[in-house]
């Protein structure tokens, strides 16, 4: 009985399609119960993946199983979420004692393409879909190509990798990060490639690669575009909006006139 005050909305049938909030019906001039319960508890994950620190140990266990380079583990300048949160310029560099750790020399040698793992706004995304996809960028390392170690970076914005990339003396850095959690996504994963990182590289320098989860862009299809545009980056000698994602572009069969 209490179904048949709920009244089904027209566009129901979208629902289907797609994880956006569209036809939730009406009870009344309201929501059903069930769908605001449902965004309560979307928005309570997407507060976690926020806020959840990453599980460092586990993350590198998982990494190093893949027989890939070794790991190494950094921190950004903010020692800690609170002020992560409040101070994004914090979480662009390294702490000072990371960058002696990297500076050092004997770390890494001079690598093609340097992948850096930063828990940006979302552990959960790295947590589950970091070791995917590090596995898939090994197993389509084209032939020629060097990488330097996986680095695991805490406290960490996308710029950290160009401070990271820079003292480890990598052509190219390709940041994997947890995105910003939305209500139907709170563990997307977003990768930013930039050609010759160095401090003060700007977002129009990178390449994004967004929404990468099972759901979304899988792992294997996410690293694919990952090395056609770091490929692509090698030729131009450059990163940004001046290099277009064109991976998916096929080229017309050739007939000539008769």
């Amino acid at each position: 009985m209490a179904n048949d005050l709920v009244r089904p909305d027209p566009w129901a049938g979208l629902r289907a399609q797609t994880p956006a909030r569209v036809g939730l019906g009406r009870a009344g001039g309201s929501l059903p119960t069930r769908e605001l319960l449902a965004f309560g508890a979307a928005h309570a994950q997407a507060r976690d993946a926020v806020h959840l620190p990453l599980d460092v140990p586990a993350l590198s266990a998982r990494l190093a199983v893949l027989g890939g380079p070794p790991v190494l583990t950094v921190q950004s300048a903010a020692p800690d979420r609170a002020t992560y949160l409040l101070r994004p310029d914090l979480g662009r560099r390294l702490s000072a004692a990371s960058a002696r750790m990297l500076d050092q020399g004997g770390v890494a040698a001079p690598c093609d393409l340097l992948l850096v793992i930063g828990d940006g706004l979302s552990a959960a995304a790295i947590e589950r879909q970091a070791a995917p996809l590090v596995a898939e960028v090994l197993a389509q390392l084209p032939e020629g190509w060097t990488l330097g170690p996986l680095v695991v970076a805490t406290q960490a914005r996308v710029a950290l990798g160009d401070d990271i990339g820079a003292r480890l003396g990598a052509a190219q850095v390709a940041m994997l990060i947890g995105e910003r959690p939305g209500l139907s996504s709170p563990d997307s994963l977003g990768i930013y490639l930039t050609h010759a990182p160095r401090v003060g590289r700007t977002d129009a320098e990178r390449n994004c690669l967004s929404n990468v989860r099972p759901e979304g862009l899988p792992p294997a299809e996410a690293a694919r575009k990952l090395w056609w545009l770091a490929q692509a980056a090698r030729k131009l000698q450059l990163t940004g909006v001046g290099l277009k994602d064109c991976s998916d572009e096929r080229s017309l069969p050739y007939s000539p006139v008769p």
